[in-house]
């Protein structure tokens, strides 16, 4: 009688992981339900505003996703055990849920950081005429919010470096959570002009020397502030150029600040006319343009002589407008102006230069420098 040939039937799968499996499904879809159901909840309280933009709805939308992953690694957490890990792998991947926890904390943290930035800037509005505080604010807030993450991402950094105990990892954890000695000292030996364009950028936040949409000249160009980082300033130039200036320059360096206080501005427009010139017609023509013009914010306006030559003298056109652009715009106005009008009215009145014509008697024989003076004189236009 052969014997029977048995067929080899493939052993089930390991309990131990099937339960491992269900386990891990289970921790995340319960971390995915809270997750929902938190959120759910704030959607439906009552959305509390500031200027019609809803508080609630910001900070759901800046911290849902950090707050997620913190949610579902922490669900992992405590099924880890069970899942029937060889314990050879069992550290590793406990260590390794660990990183990515303190991960998602500064990912976290770093969200926090914006919504509160978000918060703040609500109450502030950048873009209506006097925004003098609301630019003091922003800037500072800017300031503040990229030395805040900065400083968080180094102490999140130590806590990540403090899983690692069985190795010297540890230590340099343990000493960035302890003291900022450390980052600070590496930061004077390897990086002395990182750290002073930081300290730079903190006396900046303080002092107020410039605010993000002054009007500056630097280095001779005529710009505004467009970006302050950590590092160095971006000035938006008039005519659509970048000036990268680094922090130091504005505590160093002397620079023009057109909008420290205020942002209207006295501008100038010079005519240069002769003498026959009256000065109250002209007086009486830059009121009535400037009464004409909407960009004049009706508070100053004068008319004076302000130098004299051997050929003309020299008019100054003395306005006032509510922002540098107004005045650029204003000045280009009233000068066209002023010479339509002077052209039309008197329009001998150019300033004119006075030369002798020489005659062909000149090169006659016997000619005389004295002859010069009975020449004929020609008045000609300058």
């Amino acid at each position: 009688m052969s014997p029977i040939a048995i067929a080899a039937v493939p052993a089930p799968p390991h309990r131990d992981m099937i339960l491992g499996v269900v386990l891990i499904c289970a921790a995340l879809l319960l971390g995915l339900f809270a997750h929902t159901l938190f959120f759910w909840l704030l959607a439906k309280l009552r959305h509390r505003s500031v200027k019609d933009v809803p508080v609630l709805r910001i900070v759901m939308q800046r911290v849902r996703r950090p707050a997620l992953a913190i949610i579902l690694i922490t669900a992992l957490g405590p099924v880890l055990p069970f899942i029937g890990l060889p314990e050879a792998y069992s550290a590793d991947v406990a260590k390794g849920a660990g990183i990515l926890w303190f991960l998602a904390l500064g990912w976290l943290m770093v969200s926090a950081v914006y919504t509160f930035e978000d918060l703040m800037l609500l109450r502030y509005d950048t873009t209506s005429a006097d925004n003098l505080k609301a630019r003091r604010v922003r800037t500072q807030l800017q300031l503040f919010r990229r030395m805040g993450i900065i400083l968080l991402l180094v102490v999140d950094a130590g806590l990540i470096l403090s899983l690692f105990r069985d190795s010297q990892i540890w230590h340099y954890g343990a000493g960035l959570l302890a003291s900022a000695g450390l980052a600070s000292l590496v930061l004077a030996t390897a990086a002395k002009s990182t750290a002073e364009n930081m300290l730079a950028g903190l006396q900046i936040a303080l002092t107020e020397p410039i605010r993000l949409d002054d009007v500056v000249i630097v280095e001779g160009e005529w710009g505004k502030i467009e970006e302050i980082t950590t590092t160095y300033v971006v000035v938006a130039i008039w005519d659509y150029r970048r000036l990268v200036v680094p922090l130091t320059y504005f505590i160093e360096k002397p620079f023009q600040n057109w909008t420290r206080e205020k942002s209207d501005l006295m501008g100038t427009s010079f005519l240069y006319v002769d003498y026959s010139v009256p000065v109250p017609a002209l007086r009486a023509e830059l009121t009535r343009l400037l009464e004409a013009s909407p960009l004049w914010d009706r508070k100053i306006n004068a008319c004076q002589v302000t130098n004299l030559s051997e050929h003309t003298m020299e008019i100054r056109c003395l306005m006032s407008a509510r922002n540098a652009g107004d005045q650029f715009d204003l000045r280009c106005i009233i000068r066209e102006g002023m010479i339509e009008f002077i052209q039309k009215n008197y329009p001998d009145a150019f300033p004119r230069t006075r030369f002798s014509a020489v005659s062909s008697m000149a090169q006659q024989p016997g000619y005389s420098d004295r002859d010069h003076s009975a020449l004929p004189e020609v008045v000609g236009r300058r």
